[in-house]
């Protein structure tokens, strides 16, 4: 038997409660993991509040990522003892997830945890910090340089804008935060690591097709107006990383920022990217995103206040990263 966070709904009621489950009921795998621990990521605090469409089959248990030891394994790529994490590929969605103290999955959806790092730290970064990595590298690989210019980060405050400040920082960037959050304005500068502050409302709102150049890059967690916004205001050839919808799924934009500025909207998913391409974002991950910076922004909960913690995240109570140990 192990506890789990189990999502249910029958005649339209959906209820999410810590149960105690049966390791026969585990679907289908080829690798077994005893989780040590999970996060809860926005996706994943949709889920167990209800708030939005993400369980796809009930009942579920929800976590979209874990990391813990195998303990069984058919597959040839991994052996009982064997370090793994798990981020993305519809786990805590059409398949049981991470918070839990069990977990049965393909292996092709594994990674081994790099060396030199624990199931802590990687889920301290977790989907988050994973993100946060593939966005960076986006900007990386766009040839964009710390003394080019500020990059933006929108959502700065909440789990995948928090790494990615911390990463850019620690490259040398200079970082603008965007946040909701004022009051943490000295949390973002001292431990983030963040240049500047600026208020998310000068973002928010409607804006015109083209506007002052500001950025040479920026990561956007949030999506709808505040991403029209920031296309419109980064720099020639610049680019900007989305990866969130926070604010909306909508882009009420125009082409004008990418005929007239050439500016480059790359889509940033971490959910399908292949299993080859995963262990070396790891790495670097985990090589910027270090314990001592994670103390920074996140903070440990129990299993017991998983659903809890869900509930303080969609109402903006919860700073980084919220790290679940079972």
């Amino acid at each position: 038997m192990f506890k789990a966070i189990q999502i249910d709904k029958a005649e339209g009621h959906y209820s999410a409660s810590l149960v105690e489950l049966d390791e026969q009921a585990l679907p289908e795998g080829d690798v077994t993991v005893a989780v040590e621990y999970s996060s809860i990521n926005y996706k994943d605090a949709l889920a167990i509040t209800g708030r939005g469409p993400i369980v796809r089959q009930f009942p579920m248990v929800p976590g979209i990522d874990f990391a813990g030891t195998v303990t069984a394994s058919d597959s040839a790529d991994y052996a009982v003892g064997d370090r793994v994490l798990l981020t993305g590929w519809g786990v805590g969605e059409r398949h049981w997830g991470g918070l839990a103290g069990k977990a049965r999955v393909k292996s092709e959806w594994l990674t081994k945890i790099p060396a030199g790092a624990d199931a802590k730290q990687v889920m301290a970064i977790g989907t988050a910090g994973f993100t946060a990595m593939l966005c960076v590298q986006a900007v990386l690989d766009h040839g964009v340089k710390p003394e080019d210019g500020p990059v933006l980060v929108t959502g700065a405050g909440g789990g995948v804008g928090s790494c990615a400040v911390i990463i850019l920082a620690a490259m040398g960037y200079q970082v603008v935060a965007s946040t909701g959050r004022p009051q943490e304005a000295g949390w973002m500068r001292e431990q983030l690591g963040a240049s500047d502050i600026i208020n998310r409302d000068e973002l928010s709102a409607p804006g015109k097709p083209l506007q002052k150049e500001r950025w040479v890059a920026a990561i956007d967690t949030v999506g709808s107006h505040t991403l029209s916004n920031v296309c419109a205001s980064v720099r020639y050839d610049g680019i900007v990383a989305a990866c969130g919808m926070a604010q909306g799924m909508d882009l009420p934009a125009t082409v004008a920022p990418f005929i007239l500025r050439g500016v480059t909207l790359r889509g940033i998913d971490s959910v399908m990217v292949s299993s080859a391409k995963r262990p070396a974002i790891w790495e670097k991950a985990c090589q910027y995103l270090t314990p001592a910076a994670l103390d920074k922004l996140s903070a440990v909960y129990p299993l017991s206040e998983a659903i809890e913690v869900a509930e303080k995240l969609l109402n903006g109570q919860i700073r980084g990263r919220a790290v679940i140990e079972i």
